[in-house]
This record gives C-alpha cells, sequence and structure tokens, in this order.
C-alpha cells in the first residue's frame, strides 16, 4: 500500500489530488490550516469513494516550529493505521495566492507569501524526507506565473520561480536515494486561489480562457490527474523538470 501526504489537501487542486490518489488505491494523509471541515469531508469523500484510508491533519506552513511535532503526528499515523515507519509520496501543494502592487506592498504580506509558498515548503520537507521511502517521489506546485509578469503578483511570481529553481536542487541531492524531484505549474485553474477569486468574481474567468488555446480556464482535476501521473512510476525517469499545466495559456 503506498502512502502519499498532501498539503493544502482541504479543497481546489489539493482536495482533487487526495481524491485521485484514491482512485488509484493510494492512501492519502492530506493537511488542513483553517477548514477542518472541509478537510474532513474530502476523508471521508476519499474512503467512501475509494475504500482507501484517509487522515487529515493540522499544518501551518508559517509555523515552522510545529514541523518537528507534525512529523512525529505523521509518523505515528502510519504506524498505527498501516502499519508502516515511511511514506512513499510527497505533494507540497499548499500556498496562498492574492495579488498586491509592488508599491503598495507591505513587509506582512511579503513574509506571508514567502513563508506559506517557498519557506515552509521546504522545511517541511527537510523534515518528512528523513523518513520518506527510498524510490519515493516529490511533486511541488509552483506557478506559471514565474515566467510571466501580472501585475500585482512581482512577489507571489518570483518565489514561485524560486520554488522552481529549489526543486532542481533538491532532485540532485535526493537522487542518491532514489527519490525523484519534479514541479507542476498551473495556469490560471479554477480553485480557491485567492480565496475563491473566481468565486466571488466570475468576470474574470472570460478573458483568461480566451488567452488559452482551448478556450477555458483550468479545473482542479487537470492538474491532479498530472500530479500523481507524475508521482507514478510512469515518469520513473524524470526528475528535476517544472512541468506547465496551463491549457497553452498565453502559448
Amino acid at each position: 500500500m503506498k502512502i502519499a501526504i498532501v498539503t493544502g489537501g482541504s479543497n481546489g487542486i489539493g482536495k482533487a489530488t487526495a481524491l485521485e490518489l484514491g482512485k488509484r488505491g493510494i492512501s492519502v494523509i492530506l493537511t488542513y490550516n483553517s477548514y477542518k471541515d472541509r478537510a474532513e469531508a474530502v476523508v471521508k469523500e476519499v474512503e467512501q469513494n475509494t475504500g482507501v484510508r484517509a487522515v487529515a491533519l493540522k499544518l501551518n506552513l508559517t509555523q515552522i516550529s510545529t514541523f518537528e511535532g507534525f512529523a512525529l503526528e505523521v509518523k505515528q499515523y502510519l504506524n498505527d493505521i498501516w502499519d508502516r515507519t515511511t511514506f512513499d509520496y510527497l505533494v507540497n501543494n499548499g500556498g496562498i495566492g492574492g495579488p498586491m502592487m509592488f508599491n503598495e506592498m507591505t513587509e506582512e504580506y511579503f513574509d506571508n507569501i514567502l513563508n506559506t509558498n517557498f519557506k515552509g515548503p521546504v522545511f517541511l520537507t527537510q523534515h518528512l524526507v528523513r523518513f520518506m521511502d527510498d524510490h519515493g517521489a516529490i511533486v511541488n506546485t509552483t506557478s506559471s506565473s514565474k515566467n510571466q509578469s501580472f501585475p500585482g503578483y512581482s512577489a507571489y511570481g518570483s518565489l514561485k520561480a524560486a520554488f522552481s529553481t529549489w526543486t532542481r536542487y533538491i532532485a540532485k541531492e535526493l537522487a542518491p536515494r532514489n527519490i525523484r524531484v519534479n514541479a507542476v505549474s498551473p495556469g490560471p485553474t479554477h480553485s480557491n486561489f485567492g480565496d475563491g477569486v473566481f468565486d466571488k468574481h466570475p468576470e474574470f474567468i472570460k478573458p483568461l480562457a480566451e488567452q488559452s488555446v482551448f478556450g477555458r480556464i483550468g479545473q482542479p482535476e487537470d492538474l491532479a490527474k498530472v500530479i500523481v501521473n507524475v508521482l507514478s512510476d510512469d515518469f520513473g525517469w524524470v526528475t528535476a523538470q517544472d512541468i506547465e499545466v496551463s491549457g497553452g495559456h498565453l502559448l
């Protein structure tokens, strides 16, 4: 039985990834920060629809001091539920978005983006990879915005670019253990990005859809299928890559 850890698994791409993993017989430990009820609903959906086990654990990616305790909690669940001391896959999906123009940018905003989208995942991976099974795989969720220049996203795009670059470095360092590390870069996706910006402002969807060669924005399931495939042995000869999954956005 393979086991995956998915951060930010209570909604959007993380939720879709947890469900897709379950469909393929892979058990899931998903994390949430603010939405315990949503996370528990995802656990229930995974278990009822796929028959594999799932667990939801609270994790705040900005609180690095809690990561050691989180790792111990994961170890306990691995032992109690699966009789394992290791896990197989890590999806660093948890993150936040939302624009702020450079001239208005606050240090608080910058630090929140930095800690949630880059620093937190880096140090969380450091804790978890110690008991990841050799021949495992990691997928980091970055963003196509790292190659674009939309106003208001200078901090977000720059730190996603840093996350993408880090992916290559860590792929090199973990190669002796045969752990593959890749990234997936979503384009505009109808997820909970920006605190549900597309639900609050559906008028934003049409112009972005028109920028895609397929005439629509992405759905969480579009990303989930790619993430789970990249984790699988079908991509066993692929590491240190950042795959854009944007439906040809701005092609």
